[in-house]
């Protein structure tokens, strides 16, 4: 390691150890090894009512030499909101070149949460929020869940050229389980070349009780273009906030393409706080080298 690197490591541990003391249970260790850290943000401590997570990764030359990767998830965040925000961020990088930036970052954000909460922006409409929120629910808990995955096969529905129609079931792996505090987390894997065949595959899945009946089941896809050389890539949380994010970053990092995989998680009851991406992804990664 040359003294530049050297001195970038440290750094990068330097900064993670403060902000990792700063912000508490709201800061989490996605992947130590590939350095992808996640931090919740929110309006205020009480009840917030904006939330937003920031996903970074941290390039073997931040900070002096190149920015971190980083990706906003929140679901009220679309077009110009995300522009507004992601221009702002992208300024404070340039006014502090060389410097460590997530501090002012997600302080940036936070300004702007609070500023969305005292306007007169109604609050944002999530019909699902993550299941670590509220212990008591039990069985009913997970029947409540099961429209949503419906409405995700219609959504597909609708990206999906009907001359597709008859194409065939692709082969359906499914992971070994991890089991944590009672919450149990299991992936599925299947190739996939078209969104029909996503749609197919998630149709399969949900045909078995036990994976409908999941409080979560979090995906995400990649198929590559060959004719226009681009991703067409998606995901989704189904509840688990920034969860479908992570695994399509996850995907990203491996570089796997014409894949689709699903993350099972059946809630036990215990909450596991950041623990759960953990495992999330551990699933993930696990079914993908298999």
């Amino acid at each position: 390691m040359a003294a530049s690197d050297m001195e970038r490591a440290q750094q990068q541990i330097d900064e993670i150890e403060a902000l990792s003391s700063i912000y508490g249970d709201d800061w989490c260790v996605v992947d130590e090894d590939e350095k992808i850290y996640c931090i919740k943000i929110s309006d205020c401590l009480d009840q917030p009512k904006w939330t937003l997570c920031l996903q970074v990764i941290l390039p073997p030359g931040y900070p002096t030499a190149e920015p971190p990767i980083y990706q906003l998830n929140a679901p009220w965040l679309r077009g110009q909101d995300y522009t507004e925000l992601a221009n702002s961020l992208e300024e404070i990088y340039v006014q502090n070149l060389g410097e460590s930036i997530l501090y002012l970052w997600v302080e940036k954000i936070r300004e702007v949460l609070v500023e969305k909460a005292q306007s007169s922006d109604p609050e944002p409409d999530i019909k699902k929020t993550t299941e670590e929120v509220d212990e008591d629910d039990g069985d009913d808990f997970l029947l409540d869940y099961q429209p949503i995955q419906e409405d995700q096969i219609k959504m597909l529905n609708y990206m999906t050229p009907e001359s597709q129609e008859d194409e065939e079931l692709p082969p359906i792996h499914h992971g070994n389980p991890i089991t944590d505090r009672r919450s149990t987390f299991q992936a599925h894997l299947a190739p996939v070349v078209t969104t029909r065949q996503v749609k197919r595959v998630l149709e399969k899945l949900y045909e078995n009780k036990k994976i409908a009946s999941a409080t979560h089941n979090i995906y995400a896809y990649r198929i590559y273009c060959e004719d226009k050389q681009t991703f067409l890539q998606d995901c989704e949380d189904d509840g688990e906030t920034a969860a479908g994010g992570r695994l399509l970053h996850l995907m990203q990092i491996l570089n796997v393409h014409n894949v689709l995989v699903v993350v099972s998680r059946w809630y036990g009851g215990i909450l596991l706080g950041p623990d759960r991406f953990k495992h999330i992804n551990n699933c993930a990664r696990n079914v993908l080298v298999e």
